[in-house]
């Protein structure tokens, strides 16, 4: 016969609510997903933010570059040199968002590297360029 104790095991974890509360949570903790190292190139991001400021402007958010550039507090120049980055073929523009992550201080392909093949309308010239300035840098 038992004594009437009865003995439950169930795994649980504890996870954080509003204000830094505890919470008894039923299952395993979840593993935190792991952060890859090193950071996503600026060209990357800025190539990105080209894409997206097109896309603000063709649907009528913003009018044009100038109010892009009031928004953003930055020179009309500036967000020219960021829109010209459209200028570029679309596998250049792929190649440039899918550029592997820095893991040292500097990014080996800058903004400026880009300059010289916004130029360059013929984009058969272009990826001869691109393939020049990827060898050079990686």
């Amino acid at each position: 016969m038992s004594d009437g104790n009865v003995t439950i095991r169930r795994k649980v974890h504890f996870s954080l609510k509003n204000k830094g509360r505890r919470e008894i949570r039923p299952g395993p903790a979840p593993v935190p997903q792991r952060t890859p190292k090193g950071s996503i190139p600026r060209i990357s991001r800025l190539t990105a933010l080209a894409i997206r400021f097109e896309n603000l402007i063709s649907s009528g958010a913003v009018a044009d570059q100038a109010d892009l550039a009031r928004l953003g507090h930055v020179t009309r120049a500036r967000v020219t040199q960021i829109m010209n980055l459209l200028l570029l073929a679309p596998d250049i523009q792929e190649d440039i968002l899918f550029l592997p992550r820095t893991l040292r201080w500097r990014d080996p392909i800058v903004e400026r590297h880009l300059r010289p093949l916004t130029l360059q309308l013929n984009w058969t010239a272009q990826r001869a360029m691109w393939k020049r300035l990827k060898r050079e840098r990686y």
